[in-house]
């Protein structure tokens, strides 16, 4: 059975030279006799995946020594709770809502502690970023929370976009981290859900600035506190040790791409074809986004005849094309791209656009 071209929006799509290097591993890992998946956590074996995993990671995003990294569980969804307990400290926290992930991670917090609402775009549909004047925020905010890309959406924040506001920013990084550069150093905390460009779902990366560690009330779960995670090195209780290792695989890979500006040169190429397509087809797709804040990694996308969707939907999946059919609360289409989505995928969905349209128009 040939692999299909695989477009979802995560658990997504995984390079095929890790899933092979995987299988071959899958038995014995370097001679230990064992899989990944049987290995004491605490082992030398294990230590040396996770230490690998780090150190490739460091180097791929250059995250300073002054940051921790965390490998957790929860996926995204624990993180929105989890960051106010540990960061607020009894003080107010600013949100910048842009999508439904923002608006979701506002939400939680809202559990938490006290927490604001610094801008949203909810009443333009979530189709741009707000501009200047739309956001207030308290310059004694004990961090300021922003979705760097919404995955449903298809709405990015473009690197130049991302300023000092005097508050450490916190950032939701889960569909586009390792898909461009990133100055961490402008960030408090950077976390991401593994499913998009990381590995399988199970993993949760959070990089930390060590000055945020330690404001945890006492009261909280020890599990839930980033200074006791760091401390003990990820490893409080059994980490999700096939989940960092496929992870660690992936980061390999990337460096083997040229980096973090490689493959971003790749997706800025896969995304201009993409939006070409939508936008040179007479209408027939149309992308509901601002240009100026499209998504390189999530590409919603409506036809212009919704009684097509069906159709289009059935006809992609015969073609080998799978994963389009968009968000729930949205509608119509999305294309996740992905980092290990390759340009052949990209130009193979272009293919079967164009014939659609051609054929539907």
């Amino acid at each position: 059975m040939s692999r299909i071209w695989n477009f979802s929006a995560g658990p997504a799509a995984l390079p095929e030279e890790v899933l092979r290097q995987a299988q071959e591993e899958l038995l014995d890992w370097h001679g230990a006799g064992c899989s990944v998946m049987e290995m004491s956590h605490r082992g030398k074996e294990f230590g040396s995946i996770l230490g690998q995993a780090e150190a490739d990671l460091r180097e791929l995003m250059g995250i300073p020594e002054q940051y921790k990294v965390l490998f957790l569980q929860g996926g995204a969804t624990q993180q929105f709770a989890q960051i106010p307990m540990n960061l607020l400290a009894g003080r107010s926290a600013d949100y910048i809502v842009t999508g439904s992930w923002s608006k979701k991670a506002f939400k939680e917090a809202q559990r938490i502690g006290n927490v604001r609402c610094a801008a949203t775009t909810e009443s333009s549909g979530f189709t741009r970023l707000p501009v200047a004047e739309e956001i207030k925020l308290d310059p004694f905010a004990a961090y300021l929370h922003v979705c760097t890309n919404e995955t449903i959406h298809g709405v990015e924040i473009p690197a130049e976009r991302i300023a000092d506001t005097g508050v450490p920013l916190v950032a939701d990084m889960s569909s586009h981290i390792l898909s461009r550069p990133v100055n961490v150093e402008k960030f408090g905390l950077i976390y991401a859900g593994a499913q998009k460009n990381i590995g399988p779902s199970g993993v949760t990366l959070v990089v930390v600035h060590r000055d945020l560690l330690g404001m945890a009330p006492l009261n909280i779960p020890t599990v839930m506190d980033y200074a006791v995670m760091a401390e003990n090195g990820s490893m409080l209780n059994t980490p999700p040790t096939f989940g960092i290792y496929i992870a660690g695989l992936v980061f390999q890979w990337l460096k083997r791409q040229g980096g973090l500006s490689g493959i971003a040169t790749v997706n800025a190429e896969k995304a201009r074809i993409l939006y070409s397509a939508i936008d040179d087809s007479d209408g027939f797709y149309t992308n509901p986004v601002d240009p100026d804040c499209r998504s390189a990694m999530n590409v919603p996308f409506i036809i212009s005849n919704a009684d097509l969707d069906a159709a289009f939907l059935a006809e992609a999946k015969a073609a080998g094309v799978l994963g389009l059919k968009g968000h729930k609360s949205v509608g119509g289409m999305r294309a996740s791209i992905y980092n290990a989505v390759s340009l052949e995928a990209v130009q193979a969905l272009v293919a079967f656009m164009n014939d659609f349209a051609k054929r539907n128009g």
